[in-house]
């Protein structure tokens, strides 16, 4: 599979493309940054790059991954958000990552949603987990927010992250859970609203 027939997915906000070499700039400055502390990084220039071209191969070797979130007005690239499951994953897990600048203003959410929503529904995904930096509090947050709960006794991949349990495709089906997610999204398309207290994707 390559770029050119990845799906592309859209929001009201957001379009969502296969990754791209034009991308990999923003890619590389998070990466390389303290934003990637609970992401294995900060890494170097080199790691960095070979993230990036994994990013792209899980495309080929998967069938998905992740996609690149653009800003549909303006094309601005915010992060990534998709499918992940690199080799002794022990399960399917859907990830994310946004720019540090552009956190706070509800694109994980918008994108995640997005992303799981398709997982779900277009290549039958029966569930799905994230594995969070027990640290990473705003990544908790998002998760609890889109209705993923701590697994105590999933299996972990090193023994050194939380697993968070999306809940299965019937459990969102017209939920409430669902209606909320949709209604704080839009809370985030209206350009008066102001979050109160610390940012949170």
């Amino acid at each position: 599979m390559t770029a050119m027939n990845i799906p592309v997915l859209e929001t009201a906000r957001l379009v969502m493309r296969g990754p791209e070499a034009e991308d990999y700039p923003d890619f590389k400055a998070t990466f390389t940054s303290y934003r990637a502390r609970f992401m294995g990084g900060p890494l170097n220039p080199y790691e960095s790059w070979m993230l990036y071209a994994a990013e792209i191969g899980h495309w080929q070797i998967r069938g998905y991954g992740m996609w690149m979130i653009h800003d549909k007005a303006t094309d601005e690239t915010y992060g990534m958000a998709g499918g992940w499951k690199p080799a002794k994953w022990p399960e399917p897990e859907i990830a994310w990552v946004i720019w540090p600048e552009k956190a706070g203003r509800g694109y994980a959410l918008e994108a995640v949603h997005a992303a799981r929503h398709y997982l779900y529904d277009q290549l039958g995904w029966e569930g799905a987990v994230s594995y969070i930096d027990p640290k990473n509090l705003d990544s908790i947050r998002l998760a609890e927010r889109l209705g993923a709960w701590k697994d105590h006794d999933a299996a972990t991949i090193d023994g050194n992250d939380a697993v968070y349990r999306h809940p299965a495709p019937a459990a969102l089906d017209d939920s409430q859970l669902a209606h909320g997610i949709e209604m704080e999204i839009s809370h985030y398309r209206d350009p008066l609203f102001k979050p109160k207290g610390w940012s949170i994707d």
